[in-house]
C-alpha cells in the first residue's frame, strides 16, 4: 500500500525535526560557552555551520547532542519499540566507549555509575538538573508518535534517568518530547502553546519564558528551555529561530539542538536551509533521515 499524503507529511516533519536537531547542534557549537558580545566581536551575526569553537570541529560536525539521541534511537528500535531503561543505559554506555567528541559531566558520572553497579536508573539527585537527558528525547517522540501521554511520559523517563534523575528534567524532557511529537503530527505553534506551553508554565513556573531575555544560557535545563522557548516564539522561521537562540551563546549547541527539534517539524523540511544541510556532515545527514524513518515504521508504537 502506498503512503497517504499524511504519512508522507509525517515523514518529511521527523526528518526536519531529526536534521533540525543535527543542525541546531552543529550551528551553535561553533558559540558554545561565548557571551552574544564575544560572538558579535568575532561574527557579527553567527549564521553559519563553520566548525571551529572550543572543541575544534569540522564544519558541520555534530556533537552529543545528535550522537547520543542517535544512540538512543539504535536502542529502541533494536527492541521492537520499547524504550527499556537497560537497553538506553548499555547504549549510553557504549556511545561514551567511543569517545564521543564531548560528553556531560553528569551523563559520565551516572554513566560510571551503571557500569559498577549495573542499575540502568542513577539515583535520584536535585543537583542533576542539567539539559542531558532533554536534548535526546525526540526517538522516544518517533517510535510512540501516536501512544498516549502517560505512556510517552513513562517512556521519556525511563531513558532520562538513566543519567538524570530528577523532577525538574523530567519535566522538560516531557514536555519537549510531547511537543515535538504535536508538531510532527502537524499541529501549529498556536495549538502547541495552548496544550503543552501553557500547562508547562503553569505546572512549573520556573520555566517561564516571558520577561528579561535570557542571554548566555546554562546547562541547567530552566535557563536552556527558557532560551528556546523565546526563541520559538519571536520569530516565524526554522532560520531565525536557531539564529536567535545560538546567538545567544552559552550553552549554543544545546539549545541549538532544541529549538531545531520544535522548529524543524514546525516549519518543515523545505524550511531548513540548503546551505545549512550540504555543510551537515553527511553520515550524520544520512542517519538522521533513515533512523527518523525508521522509528515511524515501527510497527506499535503506543
Amino acid at each position: 500500500m502506498s503512503p497517504t499524503c499524511a504519512d508522507e507529511g509525517r515523514v518529511a516533519r521527523a526528518e526536519a525535526a531529526y536534521l533540525g536537531l543535527a543542525v541546531g547542534d552543529a550551528l551553535g557549537a561553533t558559540v558554545e560557552f561565548l557571551t552574544p558580545r564575544e560572538i558579535r566581536s568575532q561574527y557579527g551575526v553567527h549564521r553559519e555551520l563553520r566548525g571551529g569553537g572550543w572543541l575544534r570541529l569540522r564544519p558541520g560536525q555534530v556533537t552529543d547532542d545528535t550522537t547520543m539521541a542517535l544512540a538512543l534511537g539504535q536502542a529502541i528500535l533494536a527492541d521492537g519499540g520499547a524504550v527499556a531503561p537497560l537497553s538506553c543505559a548499555r547504549a549510553f554506555d557504549a556511545w561514551m566507549r567511543a569517545k564521543p567528541v564531548d560528553i556531560g559531566n553528569t551523563v559520565r558520572r551516572n554513566l560510571v555509575g551503571f557500569r559498577r553497579s549495573g542499575d540502568p536508573c542513577a539515583p535520584a539527585s536535585e543537583h542533576d538538573a542539567g539539559n542531558g537527558a532533554a536534548m535526546r528525547v525526540l526517538p522516544v517522540a518517533l517510535a510512540l508518535l501516536d501512544g498516549d501521554d502517560a505512556a510517552i511520559r513513562a517512556a521519556v523517563r525511563a531513558q532520562a534517568h538513566v543519567t538524570h534523575h530528577n523532577p525538574v528534567s523530567d519535566a522538560a524532557s516531557e514536555f519537549l518530547c510531547l511537543a515535538a511529537a504535536d508538531f510532527v503530527r502537524g499541529e501549529t505553534l498556536r495549538q502547541v502553546y495552548r496544550r503543552r506551553i501553557r500547562p508547562l508554565l503553569s505546572g512549573w513556573p520556573q520555566f517561564s519564558y516571558k520577561g528579561r531575555r535570557r542571554e548566555n544560557p546554562s546547562g541547567w535545563i530552566v535557563e536552556t528551555l527558557q532560551a528556546v522557548l523565546q526563541a520559538l516564539m519571536e520569530t516565524d522561521s526554522f532560520e531565525a529561530c536557531l539564529i536567535n537562540v545560538t546567538n545567544r551563546g552559552g550553552d549554543a549547541d544545546t539549545t541549538g539542538a532544541i529549538a531545531g527539534v520544535l522548529a524543524g517539524p514546525l516549519y518543515g523540511l523545505s524550511a531548513i536551509p540548503p546551505r545549512w544541510l550540504r555543510v551537515l556532515d553527511a553520515a550524520t545527514r544520512e542517519a538522521c533521515r533513515s533512523q527518523a524513518r525508521a522509528l515511524l515504521s515501527l510497527p506499535r508504537r503506543a
